[in-house]
């Protein structure tokens, strides 16, 4: 075990800035991750989700040149 602690051992002191930014990049993108598939796998948000699936598919068409909106 204590192999193990000396792995996962982390010189706070000498972090730099760059060390530091990094780290906490990676954890606030990991929670905002998290809090996302929360989201987006929660049943009760099924039918606002399902909703909105094609509009980047509508998007696409007023852009695309077709006078009839892709119908």
């Amino acid at each position: 075990m204590n192999s193990l602690s000396e792995y996962f051992h982390t010189d706070w002191q000498a972090m730099t800035t760059n060390d530091w930014i990094g780290m906490i990049l990676t954890v606030v993108i990991f929670l905002l991750m998290v809090v996302a598939y929360f989201q987006v796998f929660r049943p009760k948000n099924r039918e606002r989700l399902e909703a909105r699936k094609y509009i980047p598919f509508e998007e696409d068409n007023e852009f695309s040149g077709d006078k009839d909106g892709g119908k």
